[in-house]
């Protein structure tokens, strides 16, 4: 068997992104969530705002090194397997990506360990000066790679000259006609996983008695977040699936599971696309409600997917069924804010054991959510990697072989787990030693240590068998 160096490339890509994605989606809104908490335990000098300030900072240290480590490998990748892509798209992506590094990183990198070890060693507004310019280095990052990579999917000025992309408007190229709409809905896809995580963990201590003052006051503000954001984001992704369907015609067909342009298209509940007989197998479905939410008129047109060559379209049912998950999910967020509002006006959220152990549950599923979405947005596009320009064959390194391809991937794929798994345990040990009661809480103040690490702020042995503190 001949092993396919474009496709292996193809999956190592996508699992190396889909394992860094989730650290940073969650990062950004946390990030603010700790600026958040520092204001306003400026503000008020309530120790319980501090307190949580100080368990999601040693929180935000973890994931934050995560995100870092599990990204740094990127970069490599568009060298060593997409080499051909690097060359054409360097006028542009290269200046970009340097952007986000002066820009961004820089900051975090110069307010992090203000933020991390300042406590109590720096004047309070310091502090929170620090943690602002944090939570601003994480969306100035979000900017420039959105920005990229919004430009992969709608590229705007640039031309094509020779085999390479050359700049005609550095305005038209940054802000192309997707990245307002993607920004925005990643913005707060972030917001609403960091506010389901706060949530879930809040929920979990109210059920074990922790700090139940924090944990109240952390567990109402998520929700009032999250009542808001969760609907706005069906609303913002609406605008977003109409901006698609204007750029990305063929995304949206694979995403409807349409395959003849046609009027009274249905929003198919289930079906079975067959790619090969050009149909779906079974359907149910809304009759006419795809070309109502589409082009807000029940006999509007929506194009189908057999409008391009076969070779031109997209794995559909990976694109179908992936949809689903991230608007089934969305729709689970909705049910769940409004329940939690329900109970609010009940005098019962805090006390209602079904309703907490629900949040729990539900801290994973944001993290599904945006994975699903971003399947949709990267295979959706399939073959193109600038879409309409450059396909992935063209983008490929010329000299790779496939079994150069599958050694990485494995070798990525065992190191990644070896990583996950360290993290999520050590996340699982800082979450179980937090918010602990008074007379067992670590003394901040007076503190003369100095951590040499990111993770040392998260003040918790990784062996439980070390009572050494961090």
């Amino acid at each position: 068997m001949e092993l396919d160096p474009l496709l292996l490339s193809r999956l190592q890509f996508a699992f190396v992104v889909s394992f860094h994605a989730i650290f940073p989606v969650f990062t950004i809104g946390l990030a603010s969530y700790i600026a958040l908490l520092n204001g306003l335990f400026y503000k008020t000098q309530n120790p319980a705002w501090d307190r949580l300030a100080l368990f999601w900072t040693k929180i935000f240290a973890v994931v934050f090194g995560m995100g870092v480590v599990s990204g740094i490998v990127m970069s490599f990748q568009f060298g060593t397997n997409w080499s051909n892509f690097s060359q054409a798209t360097a006028n542009f992506l290269g200046p970009v990506l340097s952007y986000e590094v002066l820009t961004a990183f820089f900051l975090e990198a110069a307010f992090l360990g203000v933020l991390l070890f300042g406590r109590g060693k720096v004047p309070q507004g310091v502090h929170l000066f620090a943690a602002i310019m944090v939570a601003t280095g994480t969306f100035i990052s979000s900017f420039w790679i959105l920005s990229a990579n919004s430009w992969m999917q709608t590229p705007a000025g640039v031309e094509l000259v020779n085999g390479s992309f050359m700049i005609t408007s550095w305005f038209e190229a940054i802000f192309n006609p997707s990245f307002w709409y993607r920004f925005t809905h990643m913005g707060m896809a972030s917001f609403l996983t960091g506010g389901f995580v706060v949530a879930g963990v809040s929920a979990w201590f109210l059920l074990r008695g922790r700090d139940v003052e924090a944990n109240r006051k952390a567990l109402s503000m998520c929700l009032w977040l999250l009542l808001v954001l969760a609907p706005a984001q069906a609303v913002v992704g609406d605008f977003h699936g109409l901006n698609t369907l204007e750029h990305q015609p063929t995304k949206v067909a694979a995403m409807e599971g349409n395959w003849e342009t046609r009027s009274h298209v249905p929003l198919l509940l289930f079906a079975i696309p067959d790619q090969e007989a050009q149909t779906n197998r079974f359907e149910i479905g809304i009759p006419s409600l795809a070309s109502i939410i589409l082009k807000h008129d029940p006999a509007g047109v929506v194009p189908g997917i057999s409008e391009v060559p076969r070779d031109e379209q997209p794995p559909v049912w990976i694109v179908f069924w992936s949809f689903r998950v991230m608007v089934g999910l969305g729709f689970l967020m909705i049910g769940v804010a409004i329940a939690g509002a329900v109970l609010r006006k009940r005098g019962t959220l805090y006390t209602n054991p079904l309703f907490l152990k629900t949040l729990v549950g539900m801290i994973v599923t944001p993290f599904v959510a945006v994975l699903a979405g971003w399947i949709v947005t990267e295979v959706g596009r399939a073959p193109w990697l600038v879409y309409g320009l450059m396909t992935q064959a063209e983008s490929v390194t010329p000299s790779l072989t496939g079994g150069m391809a599958l050694f990485t991937l494995i070798g990525y794929v065992a190191v990644y787990a070896a990583v996950f798994w360290a993290g999520i345990y050590y996340l699982t040990k800082v979450v179980r030693n937090g918010m602990l009661p008074e007379e067992e809480r670590d003394e901040i103040k007076g503190e003369t240590e100095r951590p040499a690490r990111p993770l040392s702020a998260a003040h918790t042995p990784f062996d439980d068998a070390d009572s050494a503190r961090s």
